[in-house]
């Protein structure tokens, strides 16, 4: 019996050391049957044996189809998952674009009505409150700024003067939907730049909808800020939100 192609026959499907293992096996077994069987048995043997091996090359080769079968549809799957991922992503940032306009519409429209009622938005805390358009003291800012510091004064969304205290001051401030730490940064600065240009100044955030956070941050600035229709005062929410009771 030639044990060599048994080996070479199984070696791919069955790997090396199992298809030595079948080969010697089969050898052993066959030279014992040369010596004790008459040739009507090994011949009866040997066409059984043939019968066996025809299954096994059959059942092998049903596997390996199934295995081809299997990796093309993993591979299917991981194309509709990699499809699906970037669906998700464009989808995601279609929303946040929408978020961003609606949020920046809202704000617009904030700062226009703001701007329409800040003397009765502001006046318990600005006396004799009156809405000014920035150019309106552009001569005085110009005279002791510089041109950028001139140029960020002039990106401020509102401008007012009234008494506060009894004592002529300006506020300048930032209106937006939803405030944040940005805002704060932003009327500070420039507050701080009307006060360089020797005009008495407070800087103010006006919103929505403010974080406790924001609001701790704008008291070290000394921002004020004016949420839903009225000042935050020293407490907030146990919900995350301001409470935004008059101050």
């Amino acid at each position: 019996m030639n044990t060599f192609q048994i080996f070479e026959q199984f070696r791919g499907p069955l790997g090396e050391e199992a298809a030595k293992a079948l080969a010697q096996t089969l050898g052993a077994m066959f030279a014992e049957l040369k010596d004790s069987v008459t040739k009507e048995d090994f011949r009866i043997l040997r066409e059984a044996s043939d019968v066996n091996f025809a299954r096994i090359d059959s059942v092998l080769e049903r596997l390996v189809e199934a295995q081809a079968q299997t990796e093309t549809r993993l591979d299917s799957l991981a194309q509709a998952q990699a499809r699906t991922e970037q669906s998700l992503q464009e989808l995601t940032a279609v929303v946040r674009g929408l978020v961003i306009r609606t949020d920046r519409h809202e704000g617009d429209l904030l700062e226009l009505r703001f701007q329409r009622r800040l003397p009765s938005y502001l006046g318990l805390y600005l006396r004799r409150a009156k809405v000014l358009q920035l150019v309106d003291l552009l001569d005085e800012v110009e005279a002791k700024l510089d041109r950028p510091e001139v140029e960020d004064y002039l990106r401020a969304d509102v401008l007012a003067q009234g008494l506060v205290d009894d004592k002529p001051t300006y506020v300048i401030g930032e209106v937006s939907y939803t405030a944040d730490a940005d805002d704060v940064e932003r009327a500070a600065r420039r507050a701080a730049l009307l006060r360089k240009a020797d005009l008495p100044a407070v800087g103010l955030v006006a919103c929505e909808s403010v974080h406790p956070q924001t609001i701790a941050y704008a008291r070290e600035q000394g921002v004020r800020v004016w949420a839903s229709g009225r000042f935050v005062d020293e407490k907030v929410g146990t919900s995350g939100d301001a409470d935004t009771t008059r101050s």
